[in-house]
């Protein structure tokens, strides 16, 4: 019997009031995807996670699984989206 290895999740680090974080969330909702949103402003430790994955403090910063897209607008989110093959 094989294992299956679990389908990662979006996690979404935000800072409360940023521009590009409330366009991000109301895209990723509207289009119906599960995420975790995480407010690094909050959450010091959440912070430095964000850091230490992503080598910058700049957000939206989103992951699934390994994979990683920073400092981003709508466009580059649908276009990482599309080329990962990450569904709702």
């Amino acid at each position: 019997m094989s294992e299956e290895t679990p389908t990662p999740k979006l996690r979404v680090y935000l800072k409360p009031g940023c521009p590009w974080c409330v366009d991000a969330v109301a895209w990723l909702k509207r289009e119906g995807y599960d995420f975790d949103a995480i407010d690094v402003i909050a959450d010091d430790a959440a912070f430095e996670e964000m850091y230490r994955i992503s080598g910058q403090t700049k957000a939206p910063t989103m992951t699934y699984g390994d994979l990683l897209l920073a400092d981003f607008g709508v466009p580059e989110l649908e276009e990482f989206l599309e080329e990962h093959e990450i569904h709702p």
